[in-house]
């Protein structure tokens, strides 16, 4: 069993609000799952990735790709979005991104399909500009119900340290 931490390949149970201190490259965190609405994938992807294989069952059934009516991925973005912010990994002062080098989905969500999402600490490292952050990059890891990867994003996060030390001068 995990401490609160977490550490190296540790998995966390719900936590109140973590910190910069708090987090350690190879920590996971597990969300619950969420079941996204079927109704809400036609209205969802007419307002706003209105490609007609996402909103048309016909054409996403004569999509060689799809084979059926697939979610865009901006839609599994949104319940993934939820879970993350609602999940344990909950950190003090909000969500803020630095940016972020991927965000992809190898497979389509579905009807019917079960989202959950794993965040793992990939690296952690203070800011040299602002004492008082650190910038940590995370995996986020969309699964459906049968463990398959539904999407992948990997932001870096601005995280408030807990205590900010002055730097130590060159003098001592």
């Amino acid at each position: 069993m995990a401490d609160d931490r977490g550490g190296e390949g540790g998995v966390t149970e719900a936590r109140e609000v973590v910190w910069y201190e708090d987090l350690a490259p190879g920590q996971i965190d597990r969300t619950a799952s969420v079941l996204p609405e079927t109704a809400a994938i036609k209205p969802c992807a007419a307002s706003w990735d209105p490609q007609p294989f996402h909103p048309d069952v016909a054409a996403g059934a004569a999509h060689p790709l799809f084979r059926g009516l697939a979610a865009s991925g901006w839609h599994t973005a949104c319940p993934s979005m939820h879970l993350i912010v609602a999940g344990p990994f909950r950190i003090a002062g909000g969500r803020i991104g630095a940016g972020r080098d991927e965000l992809r989905g190898p497979i389509p969500s579905r009807p019917g399909d079960t989202l959950r999402v794993e965040t793992e600490v990939l690296a952690c490292r203070l800011s040299r500009s602002r004492l008082e952050i650190g910038l940590v990059q995370v995996r986020h890891a969309t699964f459906n119900q049968r463990n398959d990867v539904a999407q992948v994003c990997t932001p870096t996060l601005v995280v408030p340290r807990r205590a900010t030390r002055a730097p130590m001068s060159a003098a001592g």
